[in-house]
């Protein structure tokens, strides 16, 4: 029984120590979250114009490519000047001029958090977040004793969390 306990007792403390370890990690993790909600709105974006000199006579396909624009569409051709949504490219030149909006850049060092793929030494941090996060779940079942109402109320809300998760995933 005094290992049983021992457990327990261990499990409260790292779930204690980690809590306060990430909780900064956490709160950022959190806002840069709810940044990502609006991602395709222009909220907290600032437009900036961008010049960029690419590969003169280039085709439609090219240049949506090498500018990095998804769903790249020519609107009208005049001469050598094709003209996009908020910009042009000058086909003899090579030169493309158009606008873009963007956060500003703590706001979109702190979403990058939640993009990081594995090229990028961030997604470590991700993985580590991840599983202490997982840990946090796990260890919260020991912090009541199971024959306790408090835990058996704690099951429901936890079938609850699940179940509503369940329900947006799928509906």
């Amino acid at each position: 029984m005094s290992t049983n306990n021992s457990f327990s007792n261990n499990m409260r403390v790292i779930h204690r120590y980690l809590g306060f370890f990430l909780a900064g990690i956490m709160a950022v993790y959190s806002l840069s979250g709810v940044l990502l909600i609006f991602r395709d709105t222009d909220f907290l974006k600032q437009e900036k114009t961008v010049v960029s000199m690419i590969k003169p006579n280039a085709n439609e396909k090219e240049v949506g490519e090498m500018l990095k624009m998804r769903q790249f569409k020519v609107d009208k051709t005049a001469g050598d000047v094709l003209y996009f949504r908020d910009g042009t490219y000058n086909k003899s030149t090579g030169k493309a001029e158009f606008k873009v909006k963007e956060l500003p850049t703590i706001l979109e060092k702190m979403t990058h958090l939640h993009k990081a793929k594995t090229e990028d030494p961030l997604y470590f941090f991700n993985i580590f977040f991840g599983l202490s996060l997982l840990f946090f779940v796990i260890s919260s079942f020991w912090m009541f004793m199971p024959k306790t109402s408090v835990f058996k109320r704690g099951l429901y809300f936890t079938l609850g969390g699940v179940v509503l998760t369940l329900i947006l995933l799928f509906a």
